[in-house]
């Protein structure tokens, strides 16, 4: 069993920034990949950015440039840096993990994932 806990959300004012954090704790190795996801009222879950155990990254071009994915593995934990935070970026907020450890690559789709967090909600104001 894997427990993933999310904290940093909050509000904010555009142009500003937000660090995520993600506790993971159970039965997980270094080598899992993670990611964080997004998701705003009446939109579909998209993928923000994600990492692979040897530090390889992927994120979303809308992203790009403006947010950076990395992990502690002592701490078990994973980070979100949000910087030049929009509007548009205000939705709820999740990580997630492959347990299974099927995923050679960093990956955005979420259906790769087997196990999610609650999420922390982000609101960006204009």
């Amino acid at each position: 069993q894997v427990e993933l806990v999310e904290s940093g959300g909050g509000s904010v004012q555009a142009g500003g920034s937000l660090t995520l954090s993600c506790a993971a704790s159970g039965y997980i190795y270094s080598s899992n990949c993670m990611g964080w996801f997004r998701q705003a009222p009446g939109k579909e879950r998209e993928g923000v950015a994600s990492i692979r155990s040897d530090g390889e990254t992927s994120y979303a071009d809308f992203v790009k440039g403006r947010f950076a994915i990395s992990k502690d593995n002592a701490k078990s934990t994973l980070y979100l840096q949000m910087n030049s935070l929009k509007p548009d970026d205000t939705a709820m907020y999740y990580c997630a993990i492959d347990r299974a450890q099927r995923l050679k690559y960093p990956s955005l789709e979420s259906f790769h994932y087997t196990d999610w967090g609650q999420g922390t909600q982000v609101t960006v104001s204009s």
